[in-house]
């Protein structure tokens, strides 16, 4: 195993301030990612756990081009995504009752359950989180983070 270094930062001396700060970013979304794989139920991918997530933010269905426009990936991969999550019950496909040639994606009840078991076994990893950032920290950064969200998300590639 190769060792490993401690960064100076997230960027380098002379960089923008903006390539800092998404530098820090996409390191916190790999970190995570691992992280957040490695404690999900037994074949439970990030990707399947976001559409259970996202079904139930949204509090709606969706078809497969929103999902995949949400998620900023191609049609085909939403479509496997969406595939793996019905072969294990935990989404259907519905006719859509103003256009049957229109399917959505719509959580299960199983789906629901899953999303709730991923939750439950994400919080020995945000227990550990909060014994290193308080929670008032953590409210703090939110409306920065949601911010630029809104600001890259505005912004996003057609």
């Amino acid at each position: 195993m190769a060792k490993r270094t401690s960064p100076k930062g997230p960027g380098i001396e002379g960089d923008p301030i903006g390539n800092s700060v998404m530098t820090e970013i996409g390191i916190i979304a790999q970190l995570s990612s691992t992280l957040f794989e490695s404690v999900m139920p037994a074949g439970m991918t990030q990707a399947q756990y976001s559409v259970l997530n996202h079904l139930l933010r949204m509090d709606a269905e969706r078809t497969i081009g929103e999902l995949a426009s949400s998620f900023q990936v191609r049609q085909p991969t939403m479509s496997s995504t969406v595939r793996k999550l019905e072969d294990k019950g935990l989404v259907e496909l519905k006719h859509d009752p103003g256009d049957r040639r229109i399917r959505r994606v719509a959580i299960t009840k199983a789906g629901r359950a899953m999303r709730q078991a991923g939750l439950d076994a994400l919080g020995p990893l945000y227990g550990e989180l909060m014994t290193q950032m308080t929670k008032k920290e953590l409210k703090a950064i939110l409306p920065t983070l949601t911010k630029l969200r809104i600001i890259l998300d505005e912004r996003r590639p057609e």
